[in-house]
């Protein structure tokens, strides 16, 4: 029996002014599924990533939520939509005027009626969960990074949502840090059962914790499958982007429309 994709992308086609970002791109993942999307700077990936949020639509082709079109939902029902959305920022967007609790506490207090003594409760245990209770009273300012970091996953998850966007959450960390929020994530994606997208450049990290990779190139889809699939392509795309290669056909110099030599000619 065939069961809908929880998240599809079907002929997908963006650009920004007259700049093509995305062409013809299509992949599917299945509910409860941790996919991470990866390829070069400029490649798409954020652009992915909003739109799955509905911030934009596709010019061309559909963005598919269980089978629903992003781009034909009322403004209400894409509130709904976003409700059930928790996004970990890539450096954690904190409120900095707002303590760790009052910052966990936002989402619950903004989008549920719950009584206060229960958002009480669950700040606590979410705070728990990452393994900062007792870091409730401080300012985002008194907190490490990697500190940081982990309150903003406790307010990504704070609603228990049902699909969860990470924007390059290892970004600026240690290697401690950046291995105990892998950890984490790792560990609230499978108690939640969320279907969880994360754009990333960390290929160690990454390919340990996820099921699905998505490889982009030139805002089209080089390659969707596992990570075990992914190491083994003859693909000299993904060959340069996962050994850091540089030299490849990701090239060094910008395709400028004329010469140095030229342009200082031109100049004179």
């Amino acid at each position: 029996m065939m069961t809908t994709p929880f998240i599809e992308m079907k002929d997908v086609a963006f650009a920004y002014g007259e700049r093509c970002v995305l062409n013809n791109i299509n992949f599917k993942i299945a509910q409860g599924n941790f996919a991470a999307i990866m390829g070069g700077s400029g490649s798409g990936k954020t652009t992915l990533m909003r739109l799955i949020t509905g911030q934009i639509h596709p010019q061309r082709g559909q963005v598919l939520v269980e089978g629903k079109d992003l781009a034909a939902l009322s403004a209400a029902e894409l509130y709904e939509h976003r409700r059930r959305m928790g996004v970990l920022f890539q450096h954690g967007a904190l409120f900095t005027d707002l303590s760790v609790f009052d910052n966990v506490a936002f989402p619950m207090r903004e989008l549920t009626g719950l009584p206060e003594a229960v958002v009480r409760d669950l700040v606590l245990l979410k705070l728990n969960a990452v393994g900062l209770h007792g870091v409730e009273t401080l300012m985002p300012s008194e907190l490490s990074g990697g500190m940081a970091r982990r309150v903003a996953l406790a307010r990504t998850i704070a609603l228990d949502p049902e699909i969860v966007l990470y924007d390059e959450p290892f970004t600026g960390l240690d290697p401690i840090s950046l291995g105990v929020i892998a950890h984490l994530i790792s560990r609230t994606n499978k108690a939640l059962r969320s279907t969880s997208v994360m754009v990333t450049h960390d290929i160690e990290q990454s390919l340990a914790i996820v099921n699905q990779v998505i490889f982009l190139a030139h805002g089209e889809v080089m390659f969707s499958g596992s990570p075990e699939q992914m190491r083994e392509l003859d693909s000299p795309w993904v060959q340069q982007f996962v050994g850091g290669l540089p030299n490849g056909p990701v090239a060094f110099r910008y395709p400028a429309q004329t010469s140095l030599q030229q342009a200082l000619l031109g100049s004179q």
